[in-house]
């Protein structure tokens, strides 16, 4: 782990002493450098999963594919909002805006005399160590991010957010990063409070983000691929995210424990990110052989429109917002 930091903070380094650094003097930006060194660790991942996106997973999909993908300008609409995350210009919108309130935030918690938890310190000697606490920042996080993907499908008014991510039809492995933005703004608000709150460190947390977006990005992928028996309870694979896609189970089935088995509007299953575990103890696992169809119910059934391209769904999805917020009050 240890090597793996040292390498890419070199890299970091070589990137941003080469061009990044240079750009900025020449934009008359130099008061940013330190936001821009920042940026260029953002930048640097981005990069490293596209190219293991386009050498490894593409690969998969030509291989073994669950369909034939006929709606290209569908892919083409999630392939631009994997490349405004993965080339950092969703995360430099956040350094303006997000992290300012944060910081000030977590700096009057420390002023008034509260520090934290700091998960690394609770066994000196052992979660200090970088791939033991890796591993814990790990497992925390995606527990975390089962908690917000739960919320997201059973709260009302975040669902009509989150729709946008379900409204593709045909899944690929770009269709990960195909999100409202506001929806992007809420999850990331969560993560970066809980990552202050336990005193992750910032390569900690890179790294954490890095490996679930790119474990993600597999788990979209059109492949028809499972982990047998035993692996698909280790790993979630991409068969048992896509029946979370599927239309009529992974939103909109019934409850478990629903008397006369009716379906109900914000049900679902396989909400877990990278670990089945936490849909395994909390009941909300769905394990079956197939491939299932994708999309959402009423998009299938009553051809409700979610918008075709990346300003429909941004402007549909904030309607359906107040639409929810509407009934609720």
């Amino acid at each position: 782990m240890d090597v793996w930091m040292e390498w890419f903070s070199a890299a970091q380094s070589q990137l941003f002493e080469a061009l990044v650094q240079p750009l900025a003097f020449s934009l008359g930006l130099g008061q940013w450098l330190e936001l821009a060194f920042e940026g260029t660790g953002w930048l640097l991942v981005g990069l490293l999963q596209l190219g293991v996106m386009l050498v490894i997973i593409q690969p998969l999909e030509w291989w073994r594919p669950v369909e034939v993908v006929r709606d290209h300008r569908a892919v083409r609409v999630d392939v631009f909002y994997t490349l405004i995350h993965r080339l950092g210009v969703f995360r430099l919108a956040l350094f303006f805006t997000l992290d300012p309130l944060t910081d000030a935030l977590f700096g009057t918690l420390r002023t008034a005399g509260w520090s934290g938890i700091h998960l690394d310190d609770l066994w000196p000697g052992v979660t200090d160590v970088a791939v033991v606490a890796f591993v814990m920042y790990l497992v925390l996080f995606d527990a975390l991010n089962y908690a917000i993907h739960r919320a997201q499908h059973q709260w009302a008014w975040w669902w009509a957010l989150h729709a946008v991510h379900h409204s593709q039809r045909q899944m690929t492995q770009w269709t990960d990063q195909r999100n409202h933005f506001l929806d992007d703004v809420l999850v990331a608000v969560v993560w970066a409070v809980v990552a202050q709150a336990v005193g992750m460190p910032p390569e900690q947390f890179v790294a954490v983000v890095a490996l679930t977006q790119l474990l993600e990005n597999f788990q979209h992928a059109n492949v028809r691929l499972s982990f047998g028996t035993w692996g698909d309870r280790c790993l979630i694979s991409p068969r048992f995210h896509r029946w979370h896609h599927s239309v009529g189970w992974g939103h909109e089935s019934p409850r478990a424990g629903d008397a006369n088995g009716s379906p109900l509007p914000l049900g679902g299953h396989n909400f877990g990110v990278l670990f089945p575990w936490w849909d395994d103890w909390l009941g909300t696992a769905l394990r079956r052989p197939q491939d299932p169809a994708t999309g959402i119910r009423d998009q299938m059934e009553q051809g409700r429109d979610y918008g075709q391209g990346v300003w429909a769904q941004q402007v549909l999805g904030l309607q359906r917002l107040w639409q929810a917020l509407r009934q609720r009050a």
